[in-house]
């Protein structure tokens, strides 16, 4: 089955599996559960036929109550002129905030920022400049994101909105085009997983350690590229500010939507947001006209909302069950240059770890509230000799709030280097990034290694009063205020997980996946894709790894320029091995593809439909990261067509799929290469001798009909192993060249039919 265009009328399916339509069908009597975040989706997903439920797993067309895009808006418009659009289908769906590059004052950032400007305001779309501050932020305060609603935007973070009761995820820059042209686009429901939270935080203890201790507790990929619902009696007590620092970094945990139900804390903070609202006046005058009303935060919608509350049936489905217990948790940190690796604060401040840098920055934790914390750490006092401390704030609203508190002012009189609001050091733009051989600790969300700044430099995430405290004092330490010896526990907080049981349905679909052998190929399609192996013995090997960040918002870079630095931060030598290997004509088909073509007379045809390249194996998790999506580009325009993983992150798959590139999951190849290969028999030290990517001399074919891997010139033989093969959907998207190309065939499609009509 190819593909139906964006707009079609008659969908019900435009993206589907042999084993799932767009959603599950049940009886219109049949009550079937669904989770709080199902629902949500269920609102929004259109083209679904009646009696339909949504449910996790399925392909639905999703039209989102906003998509945001921000320094990569021109990227999106590129795309979105060359799929042959020229106008918005819903300009009120579009946001626009510029807040990556903000410092870069260049003749060519300013004009870039000011074409942008220039585009909404032709379109009519919401247009927030550089300086207003950092797009979720600004998604927050201003209603884009807002309970019972889906949201997406062009960046990872997205999935930050549910701390205010939204479905927030990310998209990637093809998916914006898309959207701005058709007000659709495809989604797969992720599964769900249920995060219980119990009991009460000390005083001292922060949302941020909430999430640093999630993401170090549970590191074993027991939320990749899942839908969180947080639950349990510790959420009450949990301000909106700390829900939505937990929801900002269940990114950097592996989740595609990380939400907090709405409840009466949530109620209660927009009704305090209403009444700023009302105040915007001098007046106390009854006969001057009240200021006008906000758009998105009004008193109808948020009466709409509580009358009509949307919450979780007993009975849904969640994959796994995690609890963590909020009593025993103290302050954390994370790293060093891994969220994964999560330490309690009273442990890792008796090592004396030097710092040459702190920040308080980002979508994460830079709100008023957090830079209240930090001016009540560092008031009345100096930062250490050798510390450079840097603060900006989540956006101008916020900083005003701090500069009426007072806040602003003590941070600035302790030493701190104000940068303008916006991302920063935090995606590595700008003043002061971490230099090869320093140590930095932020109260940012992400701390891959070169992501902040030199890939020789350590960097670790805390609270922002842990930050401002390390700060003063020169290492990494809890704040003079913190009684850590009053703590009853100071070791990692109790946590427990329990898997959910796969109802028979699922089973039965399961089941039938299993004997599925042979998959229909489109013409134009290669039947094998084979060449030399390259492996990366390596879990979560991340976009900053793949393609630097450096590299990310320079617009006018060419794709030979994106092959010569992809893998740049992991592997300086990858490019120029990928050069050295790629075949100078078709490779010859294995012995098992020969006799495949010879038992239907094409031993001929075998060799032209081969798509040759080198063929990259890596571990789990690959890709996971930022939404960049050159780091699928930078790899095929490398010469690498296919990516075999033992799992990807779900938004660089995302991206590859939208590009061309084919992913294939092998778990038991993965583990193969790392037994024969990786150093010590396990992943994340290169290979046995210390390289990063090994070549042992390995040549693979994979078979597209019925998913057969032989890899050759392993010890004892040829091996081979079985893959999912890719359906006719992600064919079609091969043959066009991506999803950019695929609308531009449909639109095309459209106006012959209008023509011809």
């Amino acid at each position: 089955m190819g593909l139906l265009p964006l707009s079609a009328p008659r969908s019900p399916a435009p993206w589907l599996i042999l084993t799932r339509t767009l959603a599950t069908v049940t009886e219109r009597r049949r009550h079937v559960p669904q989770t709080v975040i199902e629902k949500i989706v269920q609102k929004h997903a259109v083209g679904l036929p009646l009696g339909k439920v949504v449910k996790a797993g399925d392909y639905v067309m999703i039209r989102p109550e906003h998509v945001m895009t921000h320094d990569n808006t021109g990227p999106v418009i590129s795309k979105f002129k060359s799929i042959g659009a020229t106008r918005f289908k819903l300009p009120t769906q579009a946001v626009f905030t510029l807040d990556h590059d903000v410092q870069n004052k260049s003749p060519k950032t300013l004009a870039k920022y000011a074409n942008i400007e220039a585009f909404a305001r032709t379109h009519g779309i919401d247009f927030y400049p550089a300086g207003r501050g950092i797009g979720h932020q600004i998604l927050v305060e201003e209603g884009y994101a807002f309970p019972h609603t889906l949201t997406v935007a062009s960046d990872s973070h997205s999935n930050m909105y549910g701390g205010v009761g939204c479905v927030g995820t990310p998209i990637v820059r093809t998916d914006a085009a898309a959207i701005w042209a058709t007000g659709t686009t495809w989604w797969q429901v992720p599964r769900m997983v249920r995060v219980e939270l119990r009991g009460r935080l000390a005083a001292g203890v922060t949302g941020k350690d909430v999430i640093v201790a999630l993401c170090g507790a549970f590191n074993k990929d027991e939320v990749l590229n899942a839908a969180i619902e947080f639950t349990g009696d510790g959420i009450a007590s949990l301000p909106i500010d700390y829900r939505l620092t937990i929801a900002n970094m269940t990114t950097e945990w592996g989740a595609l939507v990380g939400f907090f139900p709405m409840d009466e804390v949530l109620l209660q903070w927009y009704e305090a947001v209403l009444k700023k609202l009302e105040l915007r006046t001098f007046s106390v005058n009854s006969a001057i006209p009240a200021p006008p009303e906000h758009p998105r935060i009004n008193r109808h919608r948020l009466d709409a909302v509580r009358a009509a509350p949307i919450t979780s049936d007993p009975g849904a489905e969640y994959s796994s069950h995690l609890v963590l217990d909020l009593a025993t948790l103290v302050p954390h940190v994370s790293g060093p240059n891994s969220v994964k690796i999560s330490t309690p604060l009273p442990e890792l401040e008796q090592r004396l770890i030097q710092i040459q840098k702190a920040y308080i920055v980002s979508c994460t934790n830079s709100r008023a509230s957090d830079l209240a914390d930090a001016a009540a750490v560092v008031r009345g006092r100096h930062v250490a000799p050798g510390v450079e401390f840097y603060v900006a704030a989540a956006s101008s609203a916020v900083q005003r709030e701090a500069e009426s508190a007072g806040d602003w002012e003590a941070l600035i009189a302790a030493g701190a280097r104000v940068l303008p609001a916006g991302c920063g050091p935090c995606i590595g733009l700008g003043t002061g990034l971490l230099e090869e051989g320093e140590t930095g600790i932020s109260a940012t969300n992400r701390n891959y290694k070169g992501r902040m700044g030199h890939p020789g430099a350590q960097a670790y995430l805390a609270s922002p009063a842990v930050v401002a405290a390390s700060a003063l004092k020169g290492h990494i330490t809890s704040p003079d205020s913190l009684d850590l010896a009053s703590m009853s526990h100071t070791g990692p907080p109790l946590h427990s997980i329990y898997s959910s049981s796969p109802s028979a349905q699922n089973k039965d679909e399961a089941a039938e996946a299993q004997i599925l052998t042979d998959e229909p190929l489109l013409p134009s399609f290669p039947s094998i894709f084979g060449g030399p192996l390259l492996f990366a013995p390596q879990d979560n090997l991340n976009t900053d790894g793949i393609y630097p960040g450096k590299y990310t918002y320079q617009d006018d870079i060419t794709l030979a320029r994106q092959a010569e630095v992809v893998m740049e931060n992991y592997d300086p030598g990858f490019a120029s091995h990928v050069r050295s290997l790629l075949p100078a004509s078709p490779p010859t088909p294995t012995p098992a593809a020969a006799d495949h073509y010879r038992k239907k007379n094409d031993v001929e045809e075998a060799a032209a439909a081969i798509k040759a390249g080198v063929i990259l194996v890596s571990g789990y998790n690959f890709g996971t990261g930022s939404s960049r999506e050159q780091a699928a580009t930078a790899l095929k325009a490398a010469g690498i067509p296919l990516v075999i993983a033992g799992s990807f992150g779900d938004i660089f798959k995302r991206n590859a799929i939208n590009n061309g590139l084919v992913c294939l999951e092998a778990p038991e190849l993965v583990a193969d290469l790392t037994r024969a290969y990786a150093k010590d028999g396990a992943r994340g030290a290169g290979g046995r001798g210390g390289e990063l990517t090994v070549d042992a001399g390995l040549v693979v074919t994979v078979r597209m009909t019925d998913g057969r891997v032989e890899v050759r010139g392993m010890d004892g033989g040829p091996r081979t192993y079985a893959v999912r093969p890719v359906g006719a959907s992600v064919q079609e998207l091969w043959i066009c060249g991506g999803l950019e190309g695929y609308i531009l065939k449909s639109i095309e499609a459209e106006v012959r039919e209008s023509r011809t009509a």
